[in-house]
């Protein structure tokens, strides 16, 4: 049967089924039941195609779900349910010849409709309905030849409904197998494309289909979150470093789809906070969807909830998503820019500390060539002048504020400035030696050279 039914109780108009006697006082081994049944069910199998022309019409008619499939392909669904009523009428008739062609026939069409979408009661709905219609002509067929045979075949009445609920439980089974299979395919084709768009490698004519099936335009404005865990190591992102594969440890910790569990909580307010999330070998990525002003991201990054000792870097904005990779390397480079410690940086805003960490050779060359003389020093010393440089050029050249920061007076301050100035030639009140000196003191700080 299209293994299409629906509850025993009113499932087609007419009589409704003889309910099943208790098992006291049924029989398997009452030969006239099961003669009475095989004869009725023959006439059925002699009528199947009458039979599958009424079930057709009352799937159209009574389950709407169907009516999409029947009007599309009407012939298709006719032999469907032809070759189920075929197979199950037989069981009826030859259990052990038919039972496992049925039950192939039953798993077969779970998983056709799962993947046209059709919901499962609606499935199970009509297998009832077939179950009803088949038992319905198995009464009238007995009523006909001879109605006294009605009280032999209500002993095998059980016996028909239980094949009736063991076939929806087979279809049910596999429908929820095909279900559980098509929505891995669709996690991974997600995530894979989201890898792609990431990593820069998807193909301009994919993009349509990404943008269809990640719901993003195609044209949109981006930025992309990228979210490290812990401080720092030799195994932090990598400058222009590629995301995970199919096979990776992201996948290991987060299954085929995307990102499970967010690390980090975005402003429900902010539409980014429906961002697609993809695990990369060091960092989570999220692509931000940006539809606001050209203040969104600094917005973004002050709201971002972002746990303690947690990195979190936003790349630039960027246009389309063919231009995610560009979004995801420099997000990476915002990340590398984050302090140890944790915190956020928005890569607009850190633009210094993002050409440091962008060539972490010459910033090294950088910090030991301007900071270098510093290392003669005792250590203790020679933090006392960094911690002072770092904060004069954070308080804007200002020796007063300086020195409040510091708890200590302004010309504490100056003293220590001279004499940095002393040990290493350069001028602070020079630009370009200013800058060299900022650059290094963030060379030493997010490289640790």
């Amino acid at each position: 049967m299209p293994q299409v039914v629906r509850s025993r109780n009113g499932a087609l108009h007419g009589p409704s089924p003889v309910p099943p006697l208790p098992h006291r006082f049924r029989s398997l081994a009452d030969r006239e039941a099961v003669e009475v049944l095989h004869r009725a069910a023959r006439v059925l199998v002699a009528s199947l195609p009458a039979l599958t022309d009424r079930l057709v019409e009352a799937l159209y008619a009574q389950e709407p779900a169907y009516r999409a499939a029947i009007d599309s392909d009407r012939a298709e669904v006719w032999q469907e349910v032809h070759h189920s009523l075929r197979h199950n009428v037989g069981s009826l008739i030859q259990p052990r010849e038919f039972r496992e062609s049925a039950h192939r026939t039953s798993r077969w069409i779970g998983e056709i409709r799962a993947e046209q979408g059709v919901p499962l009661d609606a499935v199970l709905h009509a297998f009832r309905m077939g179950g009803a219609m088949v038992w319905q002509d198995l009464v009238d067929e007995t009523a006909r030849r001879d109605p006294d045979d009605i009280r032999l075949l209500v002993h095998v009445a059980a016996d028909v409904w239980n094949f009736v609920d063991e076939h929806c439980g087979v279809v049910a089974d596999a429908y929820r197998q095909a279900e559980r299979r098509l929505s891995w395919r669709r996690e991974n084709r997600q995530r894979l494309m989201v890898a792609a768009l990431l990593d820069g490698t998807a193909r301009i004519a994919d993009l349509a289909e990404a943008a269809e099936m990640l719901g993003l335009p195609e044209q949109g404005r981006y930025a992309v979150l990228a979210v490290a865990v812990g401080p720092r190591g030799p195994g932090a992102v990598a400058a222009g470093g590629g995301l995970v594969s199919a096979s990776d440890a992201g996948v290991a910790r987060h299954g085929p789809g995307l990102a499970a569990r967010p690390p980090v909580l975005l402003p429900a307010a902010h539409p980014g906070a429906a961002a697609l999330w993809h695990p990369g070998p060091d960092a989570e990525f999220a692509i931000l969807p940006l539809t606001g002003p050209p203040g969104e991201l600094s917005e973004l990054a002050a709201a971002l909830d972002v746990p303690a000792g947690t990195r979190a870097g936003i790349g630039s904005a960027v246009e389309g998503l063919a231009a995610l990779g560009d979004a995801r390397r420099l997000a990476e480079t915002a990340l590398r820019a984050c302090p140890a410690s944790g915190g956020t940086v928005l890569l607009d805003e850190h633009l210094p500390d993002a050409l440091v960490v962008s060539s972490p050779a010459l910033a090294g060359a950088l910090a030991d060539r301007v900071l270098g003389p510093l290392d003669r020093l005792d250590p203790a010393d020679r933090d006392v002048i960094v911690e002072t440089l770092t904060a004069w050029l954070d308080a804007d050249g200002s020796a007063q504020r300086a020195g409040a920061r510091l708890y200590c007076h302004r010309n504490t301050v100056l003293n220590r400035l001279r004499r940095f100035e002393q040990l290493t030639g350069r001028c602070l009140t020079r630009p370009r030696d200013a800058v060299e000196v900022s650059l290094a003191l963030a060379a030493r700080r997010l490289l640790g050279t």
